[in-house]
């Protein structure tokens, strides 16, 4: 039988200390091994106790959740579960917990004070298990801001892109995002559309972070904006995104359709209307994340003779979403976090700008470093 996963809560809610080890201890495999008000009794708690993941507030008196974050990931690195505020500065908050180290949050819904946390209680309790199976040494690579990060903009045309790269991505999302596209030139000639599970709410600032700290123009996305080179478009949260060709030119169109593999937004909808769209001119790439949302649309754009790419098991915080598709031979093209920016580049970059132009070199490149990365066989034919 398998050890529980002994979690230690941050709160500095009495009420909320009594109501989460209620809803994480309806799950037989974790174990709540103690509470904490503030940061100064998690820092002496975890000493003590040693759990294998921490869920933290982050709005705390004394030593808030910030700064006990810094100080865990200082003095002995473990998995961290940020559970704080559904707000526009919990947000902001939240995305610098992240990029300190946090594995992943989850908000607390806006009627967690009256003491419900039923809405949650499934996702923070999956998070949790994966956290402890991640570990907390599975970080990305820490992009130098200041160096990447312009003071001002450059104004360029609004050129239409020579590639449409879709993305889908998870758990880990936030900071391997921001390492990719800080390494990306402002006037890359393609365009970039997102979809990062995450709640409402939360896109439009993760949209601004990442605008703030990279050369692309970065935006959350609204039905109607023009697919352009150089422009990334994220996926507003509880929205389906997809791309139209249209007569006053290509753009993205936002849906509330229903859940797809229990995701809005989800990778499989994009893809899907990608492969649909611009077949020969489609990438689709499937990064770090739990589940397997997006492996089927992956397949699609293959099928359609766009191009797929696969983020590396062993980059990933969680492998799960790229594994599935390399397992159903999907991935034509598996590349580790650090390479990924510098492939895209030289790919789909200026001297790049025909799609035909390097058909013959993706066909040699993907006979050729895919199998070191894999764990399993995979095909390579159309599926």
């Amino acid at each position: 039988m398998m050890e529980r996963v002994r979690v230690l809560v941050v709160d500095d809610s009495a009420l909320m200390r009594k109501l989460i080890p209620i809803i994480l201890e309806r799950d037989p495999d974790i174990e709540v091994v103690g509470t904490a008000m503030d940061g100064a009794f998690a820092i002496r708690k975890i000493a003590e106790l040693h759990p294998d993941v921490v869920t933290l507030d982050l709005e705390m008196p004394r030593m808030d959740g910030i700064e006990t974050l810094r100080m865990i990931m200082r003095n002995a690195p473990l998995p961290v579960i940020v559970f704080s505020s559904h707000s526009k500065e919990g947000a902001y908050s939240t995305f610098k917990a992240l990029a300190l180290g946090a594995i992943d949050f989850v908000a607390k819904p806006q009627e967690a004070a009256a003491g419900h946390l039923d809405p949650v209680a499934f996702q923070l309790i999956e998070k949790i298990k994966i956290a402890q199976r991640a570990g907390g040494s599975k970080t990305v690579p820490k992009p130098q801001a200041e160096a990447v990060a312009p003071a001002k903009k450059r104004a360029r045309a609004a050129l239409p892109p020579n590639r449409v790269i879709a993305i889908g991505i998870s758990t880990g999302g936030p900071n391997a995002l921001q390492y990719l596209f800080s390494q990306i030139p402002g006037d890359f000639p393609a365009t970039f559309v997102v979809v990062q599970h995450m709640p409402e709410g939360f896109t439009e600032m993760f949209a601004r972070r990442l605008d703030e700290c990279c050369a692309l123009g970065v935006q959350e996305a609204k039905s109607g904006d023009l697919l352009v080179a150089g422009r990334v478009l994220i996926c507003p949260g509880n929205r389906h995104i997809m791309v139209r060709r249209m007569p006053r030119g290509d753009m993205v169109v936002l849906s509330d359709s229903p859940a797809i593999n229990g995701h809005r937004p989800s990778a499989d909808v994009l893809f899907h209307s990608v492969a649909q769209e611009f077949a020969l001119s489609s990438v689709g790439i499937l990064m770090t994340g739990m589940g397997e949302d997006g492996a089927e649309g992956l397949g699609a754009i293959k099928a359609a003779g766009g191009h797929t790419i696969a983020q590396s098991e062993e980059t990933c915080v969680v492998p799960g979403m790229p594994r599935a598709a390399i397992l159903k031979g999907y991935a034509g093209k598996i590349l580790p976090l650090d390479n990924l920016a510098a492939y895209l580049v030289s790919h789909y970059g200026a001297d790049h700008a025909s799609p035909e132009k390097f058909d013959a070199q993706e066909k040699s490149d993907n006979a050729d470093k895919t199998e070191k990365h894999e764990r399993a066989p995979v095909s390579t034919t159309r599926g």
